[in-house]
């Protein structure tokens, strides 16, 4: 079983109180056959783009080849998480996000990514995370992206645990979570008793851990 931390130390700057924090308006892709390309992202409020630095930590506890993957981005948002994916060669990326506006940002930066093809399968889907995950079948997925709206703790627990019983990571892969600096390591991973969060990272106001199953 393997343990590995890391803290990102640069400040990062708190929204006035009753205010959101603007995100950025373009986020880029970190590597894969999309690197470099710009995704233009929508000023929502609870928006919160995975930034650069943690993307490319969190791919390089993945590896930057994901073939054979099959990865599901729950609570989409920018789809940074998902497109990352699909730009590192896994087999499919199903991104789900139930604000209109957020999906139809999705599907416009996909048709512009699509002029250079990624080799797997890009779905996008306008429906509620929790829901589509509860129908899927026990281990049917690989990779699994947990980035819930931080005000709502309840849906990121529900998520995580239904999401501990859809992942196979057997092949590789696992279960990504992004969770409030308020709440601690020890609280997410008792969620899932039978899964380990063996990489960990602080970054200003976020937290995130890699899950990998204890089963072997």
């Amino acid at each position: 079983m393997w343990s590995w931390e890391l803290k990102i130390s640069k400040p990062v700057k708190s929204a006035a109180p009753g205010k959101h924090s603007e995100p950025p308006q373009k986020i880029r892709i970190i590597g894969g056959v999309w690197r470099s390309r710009l995704l233009s992202v929508l000023d929502l409020s609870g928006l919160r783009p995975t930034t650069d630095r943690v993307r490319e930590t969190l791919f390089n506890w993945l590896g930057q080849d994901l073939v054979g993957l099959k990865c599901l981005d729950l609570f989409a948002g920018t789809g940074a998480l998902g497109f990352e994916a699909a730009s590192r060669h896994a087999h499919s990326v199903t991104l789900l996000e139930k604000d209109k506006k957020a999906h139809a940002k999705l599907l416009a930066n996909l048709a512009l990514l699509q002029s250079s093809p990624a080799p797997g399968v890009v779905e996008i889907l306008h429906r509620d995370s929790l829901e589509f995950l509860k129908q899927q079948a026990d281990r049917s997925s690989n990779l699994i992206f947990i980035d819930p709206p931080f005000q709502e703790e309840g849906l990121l627990n529900q998520a995580l645990i239904e999401a501990a019983r859809v992942c196979d990571d057997s092949a590789g892969g696992g279960i990504y979570v992004e969770f409030p600096a308020s709440r601690s390591r020890e609280q997410v991973e008792a969620l899932v008793p039978d899964w380990h969060c063996g990489k960990y990272l602080e970054a200003g106001q976020v937290k995130a851990c890699l899950f990998r199953s204890k089963r072997g």
